[in-house]
């Protein structure tokens, strides 16, 4: 088996840890970092060998409410060395488009995954207490009083297996986690009605690089993603039924469903630098983050609709609120129970109501009436498109967003109308009862 730090030495059968955490992406990482820097004793697992592994289909576009936690990982710097930008976002919609004035936004990050997977995985190699174990394959869990999780069996290539006992195992092994499945966590699926297919670009930058952009063609939808390297990151989201013409030909498919978009970026002056990445399968999946001795962090525990570029941010601020509040049980003698608890109801306010918006609109509908009115509404009121963006880089949630944003947007409609001589879009309830559930979750 492979040594910790380097990967090629052997160790003891066996070792004791005060978390062991399987998958060492974006979430399992960020964890890793944290807990060691807080004093823990951490096993970071990963099956590829490869410490240069990244992930291949990504736009990693990382929202902005996701930098406190990239600042403190002390990875921001970093990130900017190696060329990573710092994007704002802007959205076309049919009414205009919609994009808050910078000095009252915030921007977000930008790296490809080839540079910043690598980069992640090595500042947590290097932090105290953590031991990375590369080529290692989760292959059982272990059992304490009650059921309880209390480790992972793993597998290395050649075929040896140890046993890695721990206080808390961590699954942070993706949207198809190993952990989950064989630790019986109840999975909730939902249909995705889109595809997604990308590239990246090498040519003239599109208009307001670095900043994103995406283009929502309703159901389909745009992207053109600036980033390191002077390249750039175009994306198709589109429909089932307009499947087949990318599978005959997903290059020149992308190229002409990004150059016929309004205000089209210069992809057709562009060179395709890669092959096309295409995904079909997107099944939006929710499991609880919690089980006695378990925690899941980042698309293990809630894997949806990528259209809004939330998996990135998504894994850093899990894995964060999943190192502050077990830290406590680890280290100072708390009751773990207590810690998962609080991880629970913090992931529950964070990502719920958000998640929940999304799986409604991943099946590919188009937009409802009251999302009319709101984006039309956005689109033509600097105030609102301020609220929008502190939304859709998930730095406020649904509730607290409808609730300011739905009397104005009333407002600037009917101004709008009277003006035209037309009528306004229907005004959207403030928030589903459902929503606002997810909201305060206990």
């Amino acid at each position: 088996m492979q040594d910790s730090k380097h990967g090629n030495g052997i160790i003891s059968a066996g070792a004791d840890y005060d978390a062991v955490i399987v998958g060492a992406s974006l979430a399992g990482c960020t964890t890793a970092i944290l807990l060691g820097r807080a004093g823990a004793r951490v096993a970071l697992v990963e099956k590829q060998r490869d410490p240069k592994a990244y992930k291949r289909i990504c736009s990693h576009f990382i929202q902005s409410s996701a930098v406190p936690a990239l600042e403190r990982l002390d990875l921001l710097r970093a990130i900017e060395d190696a060329g990573g930008t710092r994007p704002y976002f802007r959205a076309w919609t049919r009414w205009g488009w919609i994009e808050a004035p910078k000095d009252r936004s915030v921007a977000g990050v930008n790296l490809r995954r080839e540079l910043l997977d690598p980069l992640l995985r090595e500042t947590a190699a290097a932090a105290p207490g953590v031991d990375l174990l590369l080529g290692q394959t989760a292959h059982e869990l272990l059992r304490g009083v009650g059921d309880t999780v209390a480790g992972v069996v793993v597998r290395g290539t050649s075929g040896t297996e140890t046993r890695l006992r721990a206080r808390l195992t961590i699954g942070a092994d993706g949207r198809d986690s190993r952990i989950a499945d064989l630790a019986r966590v109840p999975v909730k699926t939902t249909p995705h009605g889109r595809f997604a297919y990308g590239g990246y670009f090498e040519g003239p930058p599109p208009e307001r690089s670095p900043d994103g952009t995406i283009w929502m063609l309703d159901p389909q939808f745009a992207a053109a993603f600036p980033t390191d390297s002077g390249l750039v990151f175009y994306a198709a989201m589109g429909t089932k039924d307009r499947l087949p013409e990318f599978r005959r030909d997903p290059e020149a498919a992308l190229m002409k469903w990004v150059a016929d978009v309004p205000e089209a970026p210069p992809i057709r002056e562009s060179r395709l630098i890669d092959r096309i990445e295409g995904k079909l399968d997107m099944t939006n999946k929710l499991r609880r983050p919690v089980a006695p001795g378990l925690a899941l962090v980042g698309d293990a525990a809630l894997a949806i609709d990528p259209l809004w570029g939330v998996g990135c941010g998504f894994a850093f601020q899990s894995g964060e609120w999943l190192a502050d509040s077990v830290t406590p049980a680890l280290l100072r003698g708390e009751p773990l129970e207590a810690g998962l608890e609080r991880y629970r109801k913090r992931h529950a306010r964070g990502l719920h109501g958000h998640a929940r918006m999304m799986v409604q609109y991943a099946t590919g509908r188009k937009l409802d009436p009251s999302e009319r009115m709101l984006f039309s509404a956005t689109a033509r009121d600097e105030e609102l498109a301020v609220r929008f963006d502190a939304f859709g880089s998930r730095r406020i949630g649904p509730v607290r967003m409808l609730a300011t944003t739905v009397p104005r947007a009333i407002l600037v409609n009917t101004r709008y109308a009277l003006r035209r001589g037309g009528g306004a879009e229907p005004a959207p309830p403030v928030a589903s009862r459902e929503v606002e559930r997810e909201q305060v979750a206990a």
